[in-house]
């Protein structure tokens, strides 16, 4: 058997000189190019193999990622334990009838968590990669610029940069899915065209000029500018079926709004793939996102994990980035479902628990997850660290970082969410895992605005039994959904979201009157600490003092069945001085009523 050896070509050079080779060998020789063992690697060297006649299998080794100086192969003494030994993989190719029994073979004996990447390179001071979800907003996507800088932001971490060094500082990662929202205001401006389509018009122009726009900026593909045409035609043609038959169910909307992400996925795996990160685009349905059919608010189904697991098995390698529709999903009969507002959060950590990644990134326009909102509280900071405990509660409670539910899948499975900023990718972020930091005393201050007030108070039902259960079968009958509740044995006080519909509200007052006084309070706020309840002496001591000396009233309180959680109703136009206030005491180190610790008033601060 004879051996050729390049070393130290450029990739084009050396494909070059091994066209030339093959052109002049004799006619009964075949060639095969040795596997490559990424564990043994050795940077610079191809061996070419001249196998006899009987051999006339060429085995060719396609990898996602080549050196920018060289082809990288085996050498005929970089050999490993996992590697077929060289004669067994001869026999095993011996003729082209046994092509697909190679690949099986050669397949399964690869480990699929090493990637050919510089982390995993014999010799290189790289950290070894970690799987990962990564999930990218609308604001993150707004524009094509916003698409690029995104792009190359996926590129540069899967592939850092070394240093001046030499060195790879930055944890290489392997996106197993990368998860979009639509782009920029998409979505609103869909809804926007349903309503539009009611009235008798339909127009797309702005949609088809930023998508369409965004397809000629980056010179994509013919196919892949026909298949966002395409997306855009049919949304077209069903605005103008709204227009004709004058309805807009839930199930339509769902539909409607669904375009933008795929529009958007579409986009991004063709910029990805030009990149030279390798990418395919796929709607959620098609990597097993099964969903309830309540159009609007859809839930993942209980097997949603393990479907989501075995289709991306079945479908994608796992050196291929899956550049999946967040927010969407089907119903058992095919029919397009959303996962509500945010709900791209909640396709991250399902894919991410489904794939046992190492860690779920959910990239936004903040620096993590900040102390309060920053539209409102110019000093609010990222916080390092919180449990998923505490993010829900954030979320619930207002906090636009992340959604509602999103943590649930991420907890069960024990992955480590990290809140990033794509506008600015160094900022540290913040982790969300089962631990958080029990040292803080308060992580975060947020609110929910517009909410209402009702006061249900029945003398009556003083030492008789059934009066919560009574009140509560109200509620299930209209289906009403509490936010917030401070009961006693003879009244109960509620706070609704501005999301109830009020003719529900009404008929439930009006069936609460036929055993208790019912008293409605609109236009209030709930401000909520996200705090350690095992110190909410201290806490409270600083809140009320400052409240106190601002002149807030609290009219509710709640704390309890949430162990980080505490929330007080207020008026919604004493809101904003309220978390200004406490912001300044918990987190600025500037409390004008000072600070209570261990039950000790703190006035270094003032």
């Amino acid at each position: 058997m004879r051996h050729l050896k390049l070393t130290h070509f450029p990739a084009a050079v050396a494909f070059t000189a091994l066209s030339a080779v093959i052109a002049m060998m004799p006619a009964a020789n075949a060639f095969q190019i040795t596997p490559m063992w990424l564990g043994h690697l050795r940077p610079s060297d191809v061996s070419i193999r001249l196998l006899p006649p009987s051999d006339s299998t060429v085995s060719l080794l396609k990898h996602t990622k080549w050196n920018k100086s060289a082809l990288f192969m085996m050498t005929d003494d970089a050999e490993t334990d996992d590697a077929p030994d060289d004669d067994s993989a001869s026999e095993t190719t011996s003729s082209s009838d046994d092509a697909s029994t190679t690949l099986s073979s050669y397949k399964s004996n690869l480990n699929p968590r090493r990637t050919f990447s510089p982390s995993t390179r014999m010799g290189s001071s790289a950290p070894p990669s970690i799987d990962v979800t990564m999930k990218f907003g609308g604001s993150s996507l707004a524009n094509s610029e916003r698409v690029d800088r995104v792009a190359n932001l996926i590129r540069d971490r899967i592939r850092p940069s070394p240093n001046e060094n030499g060195e790879v500082l930055d944890t290489p990662v392997r996106a197993r899915a990368v998860i979009c929202s639509a782009m920029g205001k998409t979505t609103n401006s869909l809804l926007t065209a349903g309503e539009m389509a009611l009235e008798g018009r339909v127009d797309l122009q702005a949609l088809r000029t930023l998508h369409l726009g965004t397809c000629r900026d980056f010179d994509l593909p013919k196919r892949i500018v026909e298949d966002v045409e395409k997306l855009l035609d049919e949304c077209e043609d069903m605005l103008n079926g709204v227009r004709l038959i004058q309805e807009l169910s839930p199930k339509s909307l769902d539909q409607l709004v669904s375009y933008g992400e795929r529009c958007s996925v579409r986009i991004m795996a063709a910029r990805l793939n030009q990149l030279g990160v390798p990418a395919q685009a796929f709607d959620a349905w098609d990597v097993g996102v099964i969903t309830d059919d309540n159009y609007g608010d859809a839930k993942l189904l209980p097997n949603a994990i393990e479907n989501i697991r075995e289709k991306f098995s079945q479908r994608i390698d796992p050196n291929v980035v899956a550049v999946v529709t967040g927010f969407i999903g089907h119903d058992p009969k095919g029919k397009i479902t959303t996962l509500g507002r945010g709900g791209s959060d909640l396709t991250a950590t399902a894919i991410g628990a489904a794939l046992k990644v190492d860690e779920i990134q959910v990239w936004k326009d903040v620096d993590g997850i900040l102390t309060a909102d920053p539209r409102l509280v110019p000093n609010a900071v990222p916080v390092s660290h919180v449990s998923y405990e505490e993010a829900s509660e954030l979320a619930y409670f207002g906090a636009q970082v992340l959604h509602p539910i999103a943590m649930q899948p991420a907890l069960a499975a024990d992955i480590p969410v990290r809140v990033k900023n794509s506008y600015n990718p160094s900022a540290e972020g913040s982790v969300i895992d089962k631990v958080g930091d029990p040292s803080r005393m308060v992580t975060a201050i947020t609110c929910k605005r517009k909410i209402i007030l009702m006061d249900i108070h029945s003398l009556s039902m003083l030492g008789a039994y059934g009066f919560l259960s009574n009140v509560f079968a109200d509620f299930e009958k209209h289906k009403v959904s509490v936010d917030v509740l401070a009961s006693s044995e003879v009244s109960v006080s509620v706070t609704l979201d501005k999301k109830q519909d009020k003719q529900d509200i009404s008929e439930l007052c009006a069936d609460l009157s036929r055993f208790a006084e019912v008293e409605l309070h609109h236009d209030r706020a709930i401000l909520t600490l996200i705090a350690d309840v095992g110190r909410s002496s201290d806490v409270l001591a600083t809140v009320f003092r400052s409240f106190s000396a601002h002149g807030i009233k609290v009219e509710m309180m709640s704390q309890g069945a949430s162990k980080v959680n505490i929330s007080f109703i207020v008026k919604e136009n004493q809101i904003d001085e309220a978390i200004l206030k406490l912001h300044q005491c918990f987190f600025e180190d500037s409390c004008d009523v000072g600070m209570i610790e261990g039950g000790e008033l703190k006035l270094d601060s003032v």
